[in-house]
C-alpha cells in the first residue's frame, strides 16, 4: 500500500491477446503511472466457460488529467471491447464496513483493535448484535451498537431490520466476527461478495457448528480456519484465506478452540484487508487474490 492516493483497477474477461497492452496502454496514453500490477490466466481446468483473465492495477490518482467519475467513462468501451467484468476504486474513499457478532468476543475485539491503530483504515458505522453482550464495549469506543434479537418467531423481521440498518448506514462489507446466525438467502443474494463470514475449520472440512468438536472425534492433525464470502449455501460461498495449526492426540476439544481463536482472528484480519484493498476477484465459487 502507498501514501499517496491511487485509484484500484480490477478487471476479469475471457483471455485473449493484448489484454494487458491495452488496458496499460490506455493508462499511459493519459501519462498515468501505475503503482502496482498483477495479473493472472486460468485455463478454466477444463469447464465449458474457457480460460478467463484476471487483473489488478493501482494508478496514481494525480498522474491522471481526469477524476474517476470520467476515467469510468473513458474505459467503458475498451472494457465492453473485451467483455470485461470490471470495477474502480478510490484509495481516499475509506470503505464502510458493518460488524455482526453474537457471543464470542475474539474477532470482534481484535478487529476494533485494528481499526483503532489505523491498521485497518475503514470505517465502521455501528455493530449489530443478537445479544447485548457488546454494548457497553462497543459503545465505549464511539461506535453505535445495535441490539437486534433473532428467534424462531421473528427472524423475518429482524433480518429486515438488520437490512434496514445496513442500508441506513451505507455500508460496504458486512462482517459475520463469529456471528452465529444463517443469513437469510435473500440476503446473500442482495450482497454478493460484500458479506464475508470466518469459519473456525479449514473448510470444506467440518462445516456448520461445532467443527472443534467434530475434527476432535476424527482425530485430525491440523484445525484451521477459514474467511469466506457468505452465499446461501452454508459455509460453501468463495474462500478468501485460509490457515492451519498442527495439534495432536493430547489436545483436548478446549485446547482447540483456544488454539483457533488465534488462527480465526489472523484469517478474518487478513481475508477482510484482501476484500478492503480490491485484492480479491470471484469467479463462479473460486477467488483469485493478489497478495
Amino acid at each position: 500500500m502507498y501514501s499517496q492516493r491511487f485509484y484500484t483497477l480490477t478487471a476479469s474477461c475471457p483471455d485473449r491477446v493484448g489484454i494487458i497492452a491495452r488496458v496499460a496502454g490506455f493508462i499511459a496514453e493519459h501519462h498515468g503511472w501505475i503503482l502496482e500490477s498483477s495479473y493472472h490466466s486460468d485455463d478454466g481446468g477444463g469447464d465449458a466457460d474457457g480460460s478467463r483473465y484476471f487483473m489488478r492495477l493501482e494508478v496514481k490518482a494525480d498522474s491522471l488529467p481526469f477524476h474517476l467519475a470520467e476515467f469510468r467513462e473513458r474505459f467503458r468501451p475498451i472494457a465492453e471491447e473485451l467483455e470485461m467484468d470490471w470495477k474502480i476504486s478510490d484509495s481516499a474513499v475509506k470503505k464502510r464496513v458493518v460488524i455482526f457478532v453474537s457471543k464470542q468476543e475474539h474477532c470482534l475485539y481484535d478487529l476494533l483493535a485494528r481499526w483503532q491503530s489505523k491498521e485497518l483504515d475503514i470505517e465502521i458505522p455501528c455493530v449489530i448484535s443478537n445479544h447485548d453482550t457488546f454494548k457497553g464495549f462497543v459503545e465505549w469506543h464511539g461506535i453505535p451498537f445495535h441490539h437486534v434479537p433473532v428467534n424462531p418467531d421473528n427472524k423475518a423481521a429482524a433480518y429486515a431490520e438488520m437490512r434496514r440498518l445496513f442500508e441506513e448506514v451505507r455500508g460496504d462489507t458486512l462482517v459475520l466476527a463469529r456471528y452465529m446466525q444463517i443469513i437469510p438467502p435473500d440476503i446473500c443474494a442482495d450482497y454478493p461478495g460484500r458479506i464475508i463470514n470466518i469459519h473456525h475449520s479449514f473448510l470444506p472440512s467440518f462445516v456448520g457448528a461445532k467443527p472443534y468438536h467434530q475434527a476432535y472425534q476424527r482425530g485430525v492433525k491440523l484445525i484451521g480456519a477459514t474467511c469466506h464470502y457468505v452465499t446461501s449455501a452454508l459455509d460453501q460461498g468463495p474462500i478468501i484465506e485460509q490457515d492451519v495449526i498442527r495439534i495432536d492426540h493430547s489436545d483436548s476439544v478446549d485446547d482447540m478452540v483456544r488454539y483457533g481463536k488465534d488462527i480465526e482472528k489472523a484469517v478474518l484480519a487478513r481475508g477482510l484487508r484482501y476484500h478492503l484493498e480490491d485484492r480479491v476477484l470471484v469467479h463462479g465459487n473460486k477467488t483469485v487474490v493478489f497478495r
